[in-house]
């Protein structure tokens, strides 16, 4: 019987092959904290080993995220703790201008295909992307992983997804996930990882894939993988300055289940408040209005999300009444979204934009919405809460640049592109 990926990728770390349902012990190619959660790793690891040194402190890093600049004094605190022990210990520090830590991870080739990352955050499986197995965890587990360089997982059963049809505009990467969201449910993928595959799979660029595996967490799933294309591989080949030896399912490998969906047609797909998987074709609420809009977040803060914003505003204005935030995932995103004067359209159409992090999805760092305030989100969680009190419709950044001109839910009706 052949090998799923997570199976090739738990064997290759765990020094022997590996099924589905083992318990192995596997080595972190990288360990990190963010500011949130990142001081309770530290108070863990300094009350089990002291003054110990980490494993290795060269794949070792903080990535600060949530809160940037920090705008409480606890969230201070927590980063400032964060940077004397890190300094301590010779661990590099991505401070609070860098950006998002999964989009960092990809960006500074600290994850690669077929290599192994955990950390505090939730949504690590947006690694999957990449065909890197991301993973995140607790205080405790990623303190007792900074000191081993190793820990242990139940390898998961594997589920095979398979794409049919073209994605074509307005339908984006956002709307394809959210549609797939749909079809599995908020647990359909519960405990197990996913393989992506089909043609519109193949054919999404990297911000795309990001899309879609950031939201393997509102499925219910461990990792959604998206074997890497040829030019990811040689863009991590360049970065490496190595080879990659990624190694995709044998085509005898096992799934616990086959599944097909049919994309032909997909339209514009939107989130209803307080479920990511209750989903629906945006015309069924068009019209509704809206106070505020926020576009970033892991799952659509990358250039290409931004500028498909900017391609439908530009040159216009959103409407007078809604607050609309952009936040760039990375500060490379933002660099490139400067140089090529596509914030100044933004910033021309009426569009706030804030520094690099998580923005609408971390304790307000972009602002909360208020009860009664009806919000588009790119995120991928719109629980009640999360993103303030208001009702938090989750959308692609076409989607919500749409609203935004039009002060409602729209569907897209020939706007420049």
């Amino acid at each position: 019987m052949g090998q799923t990926i997570i199976e090739k990728i738990f064997s290759k770390h765990a020094d022997h092959a590996v099924t589905a349902g083992e318990v192995v012990f596997i080595a972190i190619d990288s360990r990190t904290a963010r500011d949130f959660g990142g001081a309770n790793v530290v108070k863990n690891y300094e009350r089990e080993y002291g003054d110990v040194p980490v494993d290795d402190a060269g794949k070792t890093f903080f990535t600060f995220d949530c809160v940037v600049p920090a705008k409480t004094i606890p969230y201070a605190n927590n980063q400032q703790t964060c940077r004397e022990w890190a300094a301590k210990q010779g661990v590099t520090v991505y401070d609070v201008k860098e950006g998002i830590g999964s989009h960092l991870a990809i960006e500074n080739g600290l994850a690669w295909p077929g290599s192994t990352f955990v950390g505090t955050d939730s949504h690590l499986n947006i690694l999957g992307s990449i065909g890197a197995f991301g993973q995140g965890m607790g205080d405790v587990d990623i303190a007792f992983i900074f000191k081993t360089g190793k820990t242990w997982f139940e390898v998961p059963q594997t589920m095979r997804i398979t794409i049919t049809g073209d994605l074509k505009y307005p339908a984006t990467a956002k709307d394809l996930t959210l549609a797939i969201v749909k079809h599995l449910g908020a647990g359909g993928a519960l405990g197990k990882a996913i393989e992506f595959r089909g043609p519109a799979i193949d054919n999404l660029p990297l911000d795309g894939r990001i899309t879609l595996s950031s939201m393997v967490t509102e499925m219910g799933g461990i990792i959604g993988f998206i074997p890497p294309s040829p030019e990811i591989t040689a863009m991590f080949e360049k970065k490496l300055g190595r080879p990659l030896d990624f190694a995709p399912a044998d085509t005898d490998a096992h799934y616990c289940q086959d599944i097909t969906i049919d994309i032909s047609g997909l339209v514009q797909q939107l989130s209803r408040p307080g479920h990511p998987d209750d989903v629906v074709e945006v015309s069924e609420l068009a019209g509704k209005p809206i106070v505020s809009v926020f576009i970033g977040s892991c799952t659509n803060g990358r250039y290409s999300d931004i500028k498909a914003v900017y391609d439908l505003v530009k040159g216009r204005r959103i409407q007078n009444h809604v607050v609309a935030n952009i936040v760039p995932s990375t500060r490379n995103v933002y660099r490139r979204l400067l140089k090529e004067g596509i914030l100044e359209g933004l910033f021309d159409a009426g569009f706030n934009i804030s520094n690099p992090g998580c923005g609408g999805c971390a304790s307000g760092q972009i602002g909360m919405t208020g009860s009664g305030e009806v919000s588009i989100s790119t995120s991928n969680r719109n629980f009640k809460g999360k993103q303030g009190n208001g009702e938090v419709f989750l959308a692609s950044p076409v989607t919500a640049a749409l609203a935004a001109l039009h002060g409602k839910i729209s569907a897209f009706q020939g706007e420049s592109s």
